[in-house]
């Protein structure tokens, strides 16, 4: 079946920034071993290859939050990234939904679509408009305040940059559970659709591993609970598709 011209532009964006994001997380792992100490010897080849996510949250170093003092959108570049002729925004709203319309074959905002909400198990039917283009969102799966309270202050701002625009930490959802999530972490909550509660959980973990960030007690016991429900989860591999 011939894969519409959209479709393969936007593939082919993503793949870039994959490419683009596990290259920068392999060079600077030499110079994070400077100033923390890596919890694991999971690599981001390891996390890649779709490891067991009760294996890889068990990596992860458990500790308390630190200081929201300093914390900022800012501290996590200016908005989002642009990539070609697009932006990242727009390139999640393009892989997640179904029937997207762009706006032209040269602009690649997304005006229109049908979400399938992982979070809710809703269908949204996405029009952009002043009323209405919020209700999808894209939501940071490890929220930049809690990345920020466990890890991320210790990250230059360009691995900041890289971690708020990375498509394994971003997800178009729903825009009243994504602004009902705010900043929690998975000891305060967790998607009201339960069927992707593993799968949700699992995403996180990959993003904590790949970007060296820690968990809070409650935030272990959380994901371990939820995981102890579907022990055979994976982590997702970082690939376009995700």
């Amino acid at each position: 079946m011939k894969i519409p011209r959209r479709r393969r532009l936007v593939a082919a964006a993503l793949a870039l920034i994959a490419i683009l994001g596990t290259t920068l997380i392999s060079t600077w792992s030499d110079e994070r071993k400077a100033v923390m100490a890596p919890p694991t010897t999971v690599s981001p080849q390891q996390m890649v290859t779709a490891m067991p996510a009760l294996e890889a949250l068990n990596t992860l170093s458990v500790k308390g939050r630190a200081s929201k003092t300093g914390y900022s959108r800012a501290q996590f570049g200016d908005g989002w990234r642009d990539a070609g002729n697009c932006d990242i925004r727009n390139l999640i709203l393009a892989r997640d939904m179904e029937n997207e319309q762009l706006q032209s074959e040269t602009d690649c905002r997304v005006i229109k679509g049908t979400l399938h909400d992982p979070y809710t198990a809703t269908t949204i039917e996405f029009v952009r408009g002043a009323g209405t283009s919020d209700d999808v969102q894209i939501d940071h799966v490890v929220a930049l305040s809690d990345a920020w309270q466990k890890g991320a202050q210790q990250l230059t701002s360009a691995m900041r940059e890289d971690f708020a625009n990375d498509p394994l930490n971003l997800l178009a959802v729903e825009g009243k559970a994504n602004m009902d999530k705010s900043d929690a972490d998975a000891a305060t909550w967790l998607p009201p659709n339960k069927d992707y509660r593993c799968r949700y959980v699992a995403r996180q973990i990959a993003v904590k591993v790949a970007y060296h960030l820690w968990v809070t007690a409650a935030e272990r016991d959380a994901m371990a609970k939820v995981l102890s429900g579907c022990p055979d989860q994976r982590l997702p591999i970082k690939t376009p598709a995700n």
